[in-house]
């Protein structure tokens, strides 16, 4: 019986590791300060990398985000060290910047549901696999 006990004990440790991931950008710790000496893309560029996204509509601006996901072992994933870069463009040059950090970030609650697509066709799973039939070449025939 306690062998048994002391095998369950172990499992359940290790089950409860940590371990924390990045996401996005590894800022530097001093970003404030080293983003206030850049006048011009290239040196954005030269310093953090190519934006992760480029707003389309109205002034250009470009969005870093960077943040640790972290692991509990069975308990539900925690996100923490949330940091946006936010640098305003225009040509080449970088007209302001901002860095908002976890606690200027609104927290948005994600709905599970789902949109409904327009004329979607919904197949069920029989559907699906009579559907695929001839859509696919044997394998090593290179077509």
């Amino acid at each position: 019986m306690k062998k048994v006990l002391l095998i369950l004990c172990g499992v359940f440790v290790g089950a409860c590791t940590f371990q924390t991931k990045h996401r996005g950008y590894v800022f530097p710790d001093d970003l404030e300060t080293q983003i206030a000496s850049v006048k011009t893309t290239n040196q954005l560029q030269d310093l953090i990398g190519s934006p992760q996204v480029k707003t389309v509509y109205g002034d250009e601006v470009w969005i870093y985000f960077g943040e640790d996901e972290n692991y509990h072992g069975p308990f539900p994933l925690t996100y923490d060290n949330k940091t946006v870069l936010l640098a305003w463009v225009k040509g080449g040059r970088v007209t302001k910047t901002q860095v908002l950090h976890d606690k200027d970030l609104p927290y948005v609650d994600i709905d599970a549901d789902e949109t409904e697509i327009p004329a979607a066709i919904e197949l069920n799973a029989i559907e699906e696999l009579f559907n695929n039939v001839g859509r696919f070449s044997p394998a090593g025939l290179g077509q």
